[in-house]
């Protein structure tokens, strides 16, 4: 039962939270490049792509949920609900999700508005969306190391 929830975990964690970094990385730059600097209207199409980028964010968010249920329930299994590593695994994991429930996706919903509107995006906001995509993929990729390494573990490296 272990292996197939690990399993589980491990590829929710791929095909969930993998199209949500890639996904968040690539809105700041494609926002930017949609906004003309002349001041015209935004290429509808360019629109488009960022709309795309935005559900692909918010839909694999909504399916992320599974990663972090799939590993309590592995850990359960395994005896390491109290290990020092899970629980900061777990921590970090709630931040990840609070830093893109709270400042991703709404600044995504944000621009992608301005950018339906035809208005003017400030490079600012296309750079604080930036940074607090990396904060949400660091925080992931730690998060990674994390289960990987298991400090203190007896079967870790």
């Amino acid at each position: 039962m272990t292996e197939f929830l690990l399993s589980l975990h491990v590829l929710a964690a791929i095909v969930a939270v993998g199209p949500v970094t890639v996904a968040a990385s690539m809105f700041p730059p494609a926002a930017r490049r949609t906004a003309p600097a002349d001041g015209g209207a935004p290429d509808p199409a360019a629109v488009g792509t960022v709309a795309l980028l935005h559900r692909i964010c918010r839909v694999y968010a909504g399916v992320g949920v599974s990663v972090p249920v799939l590993g309590l329930a592995t850990g359960a299994v395994m005896g390491v609900l109290g290990s020092g590593w899970l629980v900061t695994s777990i921590a970090l994991t709630a931040a990840a999700a609070g830093v893109l429930a709270a400042f991703v996706l709404p600044r995504q919903e944000e621009l992608l508005g301005q950018l339906r509107g035809e208005q003017a995006v400030d490079r600012r906001d296309t750079v604080q969306l930036a940074m607090f995509t990396g904060l949400f993929n660091l925080l992931w990729a730690t998060v990674t190391v994390l289960m990987i390494v298991r400090p203190g573990s007896t079967t870790g490296a």
